[in-house]
């Protein structure tokens, strides 16, 4: 499926594949205008795209939207590919294609987030590149704070508001076909206290009499008085109210 995907009609498995070497001849060729070979350096990357794509899969996003949004990021790459530096244009396109789709991923999230939110965080990201690149190490929420003038509170909102929510269904770990979920890194405190309570509920329903067992289910699952299921089982009503009563009993003890 990653593999093969149709654009237009045209399969891109069908697609040549370009060599480093025309790639740089048709960036020069479109730089000076010529639109086919702009076209046939799209055509010819189109792969590229499709490889990019496939480390979004899983989050329940539509391949063909990814796609169609990783070739934006693909054309920019090659509008803005500077030619002269010793860089291989996959080298600087993979990132410029992941960025595209991230965006779009941030810019199209189930949880809407204000305009002004987003401002702070995109604000946010570009003063941690800077300051990451200045100092040579993992700025701090209050440095970034400070490179903004914003309170440290407004960045921390900011940055968690654009990470995409995670799945429980998203994988964690894979080795030999034994995937972990995320759902399966979850836990709760009283697991094993509600899983002991399980057991011993259904132990206790077990050691009830065949009579006993058939008054709580008329009362409590088929929603019967007790007089109702006296007339069905045939015995008083006192009888009905001491066996419940001594069946309910038994179940607590």
């Amino acid at each position: 499926m990653y593999n093969k995907v149709s654009i237009c009609g045209v399969d891109t498995a069908k697609l040549p594949v370009l060599k480093e070497a025309e790639k740089m001849q048709l960036l020069k060729e479109a730089r000076d205008g010529n639109k086919k070979s702009r076209e046939k350096l799209i055509n010819g990357n189109l792969r590229l795209v499709l490889s990019v794509i496939q480390r979004f899969t899983g989050r329940g996003e539509n391949l063909d939207d990814l796609f169609q949004i990783g070739c934006i990021g693909l054309i920019k790459s090659i509008d803005n590919f500077d030619i002269t530096q010793n860089v291989k244009f996959s080298t600087y396109a993979v990132p410029m294609i992941i960025g595209e789709i991230r965006r779009y991923l941030r810019d199209n999230n189930l949880i809407r987030v204000s305009r002004s939110i987003k401002d702070t965080a995109y604000r946010a990201m570009q003063a941690k590149e800077r300051l990451m690149s200045e100092k040579q190490t993992e700025p701090t929420v209050s440095q970034i704070a400070n490179e903004l003038g914003v309170p440290v509170a407004d960045v921390v909102i900011a940055l968690e508001s654009v990470v995409s929510p995670m799945s429980l269904y998203d994988p964690v770990y894979s080795d030999g076909g034994d995937t972990i979920y995320v759902l399966d890194q979850l836990g709760d405190n009283n697991d094993d206290k509600n899983w002991l309570q399980e057991i011993a509920f259904k132990q206790a329903l077990k050691d009830l009499s065949e009579r006993e067992k058939h008054i709580l289910r008329l009362r409590f699952m088929q929603g019967k008085t007790q007089m109702e299921v006296s007339e069905e089982i045939g015995i008083s009503q006192a009888q009905v109210s001491r066996l419940e009563k001594g069946a309910l009993e038994k179940i607590k003890s």
